[in-house]
């Protein structure tokens, strides 16, 4: 059987010992208490985190693809940043991928025994052709899903970067993995239902990961998303403010420059700051690795 008592996120909290008791208030009041711990437990791990999202960083300079690892409510938090990246950057759907135990329909149904397997781990990488140029980040709550160091082993066999994100000190997957990122939130509100502050805790971490790893890669200028997707009316609006804001022309101009680019805001900014046509832009960027500020940086010389 395995031993769960020296993990955090399995012990009883005092907090909340009379939590079935508590008016609604008082429940209200508590579990957001308790949710200040999963932020303030990231402040610890700056500095792995910073070591984590230079890979993560340099793997996507380089071609390569974010892996997510993880079972149950940690599997479900990796498909949810994987599936926001191409919308929000532009990234095909192949950049950023989440795994979760038991295949994609364990996204709404749990599949009983999934995440006890690093077979099954195997497996999955091997079906998304998992090469060295990639790097998986295991998500695993506990520091010990079966699941999840099995891909971090495999991971590290072929060569590949590996990570991982937990929510317990010293654990079993910190032992295996040197870029362990482990952020403890502590005892849970309702005792081990990890789907809680572990849960926000993980999505927090990732949100930075993938977030901060575009910034790197030139998907992001100053504070805006210049490889968005529009693909519906609020995004075609985001698009032409996002053109307006950088480049200080007006929202009939930043439209006109979008047509032409053929919706590409990045290409329509470049556009405008070089005051060129489509075919020189996307040919200035490509020579910046898409960074935008070097591209203001020579329009205003």
């Amino acid at each position: 059987m395995v031993d769960l008592s020296k993990m955090s996120t399995e012990r009883v909290n005092p907090n909340t010992a009379e939590l079935s008791s508590m008016s609604i208030r008082e429940a209200i009041e508590v579990i957001n208490r308790e949710n200040y711990n999963a932020v303030a437990c990231i402040e610890g791990q700056y500095e792995m985190l910073e070591k984590v999202i230079h890979v993560t960083s340099d793997v996507l300079e380089q071609g390569g693809r974010i892996i997510y690892m993880g079972a149950g409510t940690s599997g479900r938090i990796g498909l949810m940043d994987a599936v926001e990246c191409p919308p929000t950057f532009g990234v095909d759907f192949n950049t950023v991928i989440g795994l979760i135990a038991g295949g994609d329909n364990a996204f709404v149904k749990a599949v009983e025994g999934a995440e006890d397997s690093q077979e099954f781990a195997v497996e999955d990488l091997k079906k998304i052709g998992l090469s060295e140029k990639d790097v998986v980040i295991g998500l695993a709550a506990s520091g010990r899903t079966p699941y999840v160091i099995g891909g971090l082993k495999y991971a590290k066999e072929i060569g590949a970067k590996y990570c991982a994100v937990v929510c317990n000190k010293d654990s079993e997957i910190g032992q295996i993995c040197p870029l362990t990122i482990e952020a403890e939130p502590g005892p849970e509100v309702l005792t081990g239902s990890t789907r809680l502050k572990a849960g926000t805790t993980t999505k927090l971490i990732l949100n930075m990961i993938s977030t901060i790893s575009m910034i790197r890669i030139g998907k992001i200028y100053k504070n805006y998303m210049v490889d968005v997707k529009m693909s519906n009316e609020k995004l075609v609006t985001r698009g032409t403010n996002i053109v307006s804001a950088v480049t200080g022309c007006s929202h009939e101009e930043a439209k006109e420059a979008l047509a032409k680019s053929g919706g590409g805001v990045r290409t329509a900014i470049a556009m405008l700051l070089l005051g060129c046509g489509k075919e020189e832009a996307e040919s200035a960027l490509q020579a910046v690795n898409g960074r935008i500020q070097s591209l203001e940086k020579e329009g205003q010389k």
